[in-house]
C-alpha cells in the first residue's frame, strides 16, 4: 500500500516485476484522491479508501486490510505472498546464483522468513544527492543493520500482520542467510526532507518519528566508520536471533548497536 510515492512505488513495480512478473504485483492505493502510477504495466493496482490519519490508527487498519488481501490471494493459489513498503526492496544473494524467485521456491517455510534489514542512507559527506534517473545502489554505498527492516513479511499461509509487517502475530521469526531487505527511504537527504514537511506527514503526526528515527539514519551513516558488511552480516543476524523487542518477543533486536556497514561491491548490480 502506497501514498503519494511515485518514485519509489514505480522502482517498486519496475524491480519486482522483473522478478515475479507484473501480473503477480498487488498496489493498494491510499485515498481516493491518488492516480495510478505511470509505471504501473500490467500491475493490479487498485485506489482504497483512505486508511486513517494518525499514524498508529492507520497503520493497524492498512496491516488489517493487507493481511486480509493477502488470505485472499492464497485463497487462489499463491503458495507464497511478500509484503512491503513502496521504498523497500527483498534481494537475494545466493552463492548458487539462483533469482529470488528461484531461492524462494527452494525454501521450506513453515509460517514466515525474514530477511535481514539493511537501511540505505546518504552520506552526507561522500555521496551526492540521488540522481533519479540512475540505479540507486550504484549513488549509495552505506547502510545501518537495522532490526526495524528485518520484517516477516515473507508468509507461506494466512496470517495476521502487525504494524509496518514488523511481526506476524504469534508466530516466531526466523531469519534467512541469502536474504536482504533494503530500505531506500533514507537514501536521498533532500528527498526526506521534502516528504518531512509534506501535508500528510504533518497530519499523521509523523515529524517526530522522522526525526527521531529517520534523520538520524542518515546521521549515523555520515558519522560512524562503517564495517565491511560481509564481516558482520552473520554475527547481526545471531544477534537479532538470540535477542528481542522488550514488550515483543517476535521482534529482533540489535540491543541498541549501531552498526554501519559498507555494502558489498556486488550488490551495486541490483537495478533498483
Amino acid at each position: 500500500m502506497a501514498r503519494n510515492d511515485d518514485f519509489f512505488l514505480n522502482c517498486w513495480i519496475k524491480y519486482y516485476g522483473q522478478q515475479f512478473g507484473e501480473e503477480n504485483l498487488y498496489v493498494y492505493l491510499d485515498g481516493l484522491d491518488q492516480k495510478p502510477p505511470a509505471g504501473a504495466g500490467q500491475a493490479n493496482v487498485k485506489i482504497v479508501e483512505k486508511q486513517g490519519i494518525k499514524v498508529v490508527d492507520a497503520e493497524k487498519r492498512r496491516l488489517d486490510f493487507l493481511s486480509d488481501r493477502a488470505a485472499e490471494l492464497f485463497s487462489t493459489g499463491y503458495e507464497l505472498v511478500i509484503g512491503c513498503d513502496a521504498d523497500e526492496f527483498l534481494m537475494v544473494d545466493s552463492p548458487a546464483g539462483k533469482t529470488l524467485a528461484e531461492y524462494l521456491s527452494s525454501l521450506r517455510i513453515n509460517t514466515s522468513v525474514s530477511p535481514l534489514g539493511l537501511d540505505v542512507g546518504q552520506h552526507l559527506h561522500n555521496e551526492k544527492p540521488l540522481d533519479k534517473s540512475k540505479p540507486v545502489l550504484a549513488q549509495r554505498h552505506y547502510a545501518l543493520i537495522n532490526s526495524r527492516f528485518t520484517k516477516t513479511n515473507i508468509i507461506a499461509k494466512p496470517v495476521r500482520w502487525g504494524r509496518g509487517f514488523h511481526r506476524v502475530n504469534g508466530h516466531n521469526f526466523r531469519i534467512d542467510p541469502c536474504l536482504y531487505l533494503l530500505h531506500l527511504g533514507n537514501a536521498d537527504y533532500d528527498a526526506l526532507m521534502d516528504k518531512f514537511n509534506s501535508q500528510d506527514i504533518i497530519a499523521r503526526g509523523e515529524q517526530a518519528h522522522y526525526k527521531r528515527a529517520r534523520f538520524r539514519v542518515i546521521d549515523s551513516i555520515s558519522r560512524g566508520k562503517a564495517m565491511d558488511g560481509d564481516r558482520v552480516f552473520a554475527k547481526a543476524r545471531t544477534i537479532q536471533t538470540l535477542f528481542r523487542q522488550v514488550f515483543a518477543w517476535n521482534k529482533p533486536s540489535m540491543l541498541g548497536m549501531r552498526w554501519v556497514i559498507r555494502l558489498p561491491e556486488r550488490f551495486k548490480n541490483i537495478e533498483i
